[in-house]
Formats: structure tokens, sequence, C-alpha cells
């Protein structure tokens, strides 16, 4: 019944036109294409979760790459961000296999669920605040379905702040005062759930060594180890 729900939410998902400045850009995108992506037919669309349907660990992004998950339709495939974070996934027994390269390369996830607050590529990774809300009804949705979650790694600020809305949406939280962002940061949420928190493996956090693989493993070793507790 899980997987049901979220099939059902992952075709809404790729077949929402909420937000056309997004979908434009994304369009766009899929037609200029970077000169080492001119063979692919890039995916160009809003990009569904992925992963475990009964994961306890939920992976929580800002939104998909122009030429990552915008060409691939997978979260955090085909970028540099998804070629720092998959082998860590592995090390610690999440996923499959270290690389994340298209759809069907055989990558699959156990006791995690990748997703974003944002689903499709945004002009210079910034997404509106009134595109943000159009995507939110999603996670609620996702996180009705995933019944099983005990940890929300939420990589970057934006992520946090999509986290706590929900939160405070779905009548767990009152507000957002009192929480604030760090790398490693946790926070027990009042329905059970444990907030986790990671810097954004964007490569402009990797190459400038703000997020060290080191500082990654630990905080996803972290989650397995509450997870498993």
């Amino acid at each position: 019944m899980q997987m049901s729900l979220l099939s059902i939410l992952n075709q809404e998902i790729v077949a929402c036109t909420r937000c056309p400045r997004l979908i434009a850009h994304c369009q766009e995108i899929s037609r200029e294409k970077r000169r080492a992506y001119m063979d692919w037919e890039y995916w160009a669309k809003p990009v569904p979760g992925f992963g475990d349907p009964k994961a306890r660990v939920l992976i929580l992004g800002l939104a998909p790459g122009a030429h990552g998950s915008n060409r691939t339709g997978r979260p955090f495939t085909g970028d540099g961000s998804g070629n720092f974070m998959y082998p860590v996934l592995h090390e610690v027994g999440f996923a499959s296999q270290a690389t994340a390269t298209h759809r069907g390369d055989g990558l699959e996830l156990s006791d995690v669920y990748i997703t974003s607050v944002g689903r499709c590529a945004p002009p210079d990774n910034k997404p509106t605040a009134q595109e943000l809300a159009n995507c939110s009804p999603f996670l609620d949705r996702e996180m009705e379905a995933l019944k099983q979650l005990k940890i929300v790694l939420v990589l970057g600020k934006i992520a946090f702040d999509g986290y706590l809305n929900h939160l405070v949406r779905r009548g767990v939280l009152s507000s957002r005062s009192g929480y604030k962002f760090g790398h490693s940061t946790e926070y027990p949420m009042p329905h059970g759930i444990t907030l986790l928190c990671s810097y954004h493996p964007s490569m402009q956090n990797t190459l400038t060594g703000k997020l060290t693989r080191d500082m990654f493993l630990h905080v996803v070793l972290r989650a397995r180890q509450l997870a498993q507790s």
C-alpha cells in the first residue's frame, strides 16, 4: 500500500505544472543542454522522490540540479552532489552501489528515501517562496506515505526550513522559532522523528571544504545509528 501511495504521488509530481517559471526553465535547459550531454534527452520535468518505501531515514534536499536530476530524472543523480553523496551512502549500507548516473543504472536504496523540497530545477538554484509553497503538499503526502520514518536528514538551510514548515502545517510544531540550522545539529521532534542536519553536498560546499567527506560520513553514520536504535 505504501508503494502504491508513493507511486500515485510520484506520477502527480511528474505531471505538475504549478510553477510556469520553473517548467519553462527546465525545458530551456533541456534544449540548450551542456556540451558533455548533447546526446542526452533531458528529463526536463519535476523530479519525484526515490528509494525504499519502508525507509526509516528520509534525506531531504533543496531541488534538482539543472544538468543533474533535471537531466536524469532521479534525485542527486548525474551531478557533483550525487558523486559526493552516493559513495558515502554505499559505504554506510544505504545504497547498493557508489555511483548514480541514470535511472536505469541499477542503484537501489535500503532504509533510505531521497526527495527534495523543490521538485524542479530553479534558476540560480533559488526557488521562490511561492514555488516552494506550491511544492509543499507533495512533501506532506510523502511524509504520510513513509510510515516507518524515524530520521529526517536535511541537506542545507532551505531543506531545514522546509521540513520545519511541514511540521508547522501538520500541527507538530506551533512555529519554527527556537530551531537553528547547523551541521550535525539534531532535534528530537514531538511526534517521535529526529531532525538531523547537514550542509548541502553542493560542489560549492565540497570543493571549498565547508563540507568534507568525513563530516558527511559522520552525519550519515549518525542517521543510521538513530534509525537502528
